[in-house]
């Protein structure tokens, strides 16, 4: 996989991104998509089965692209996959697709990033029964902080929706996370990392240089890697 300079700003999850100067980005490859990852500075990836995009007919063929990307140097993460109650496929499918996924996680020794929408019993139950040793993200968090707390207590990372991020109301939450935990994301929504840091950084008050520092230290504990200075 690539890597973040230090220095970087940190895109931990987007869809159909372009590299730029000192923007790393975390493109998410999903599987119905049919992409395959590439080796462009600036950008490593992710593959997964979003649960919007899954049924009975195309499961075995996604699981089975997940399974042969998730062994390439250029994939980092599995994802994102997960549950939504709002929209996609049903409850029995996505609880199956996502615990495959779960073990494709385990087994490639790559984290997991996770898409969940009103289904967070079922995530923390997952979490508790499958007992994985791989850090998870939920991606494009919006919620309490008493969910925020009691995702971080399990040892799952948080992205900030957005949207949600740059609203005033989101300093109370952002306040509350221990920042160890934190990610930022666009996810593809054509809006600009640096705003969101800016944002973040005055609601957390301290430097932009300081919470580039912090989540370049994060990502390099979510993929378990050394710290690089380069």
């Amino acid at each position: 996989m690539n890597y973040p300079a230090q220095g970087d700003y940190i895109d931990i999850h987007t869809h159909g991104s372009e590299p730029l100067p000192g923007i790393f980005t975390v493109e998410t490859l999903m599987a119905h998509e049919n992409r395959e990852p590439v080796d462009l500075k600036g950008i490593t990836f992710t593959t997964g089965i979003h649960p919007w995009h899954l049924d009975e007919e195309n499961k075995d063929l996604l699981l089975g692209r997940v399974r042969v990307l998730a062994a390439s140097s250029h994939i980092a993460a599995i994802g994102e996959a997960g549950f939504d109650r709002i929209r996609g496929a049903s409850a029995p499918l996505q609880k199956e697709i996502f615990e495959k996924q779960v073990i494709i996680s385990e087994k490639n020794h790559k984290p997991l990033v996770i898409h969940c929408v009103r289904a967070w019993d079922e995530l923390l139950s997952e979490h508790k029964r499958l007992r994985p040793k791989m850090p998870w993200l939920v991606h494009g968090f919006r919620g309490k902080p008493e969910l925020a707390l009691q995702l971080v207590a399990k040892g799952m990372y948080l992205s900030f929706w957005f949207e949600f991020v740059l609203r005033s109301e989101s300093a109370a939450l952002l306040k509350r996370v221990p920042p160890q935990r934190i990610f930022l994301e666009t996810d593809g929504a054509g809006v600009d990392i640096r705003d969101i840091y800016k944002k973040v950084s005055a609601d957390l008050k301290i430097a932009e240089e300081k919470l580039k520092t912090l989540i370049y230290s994060n990502f390099h504990e979510f993929f378990k890697l050394n710290l690089r200075t380069t």
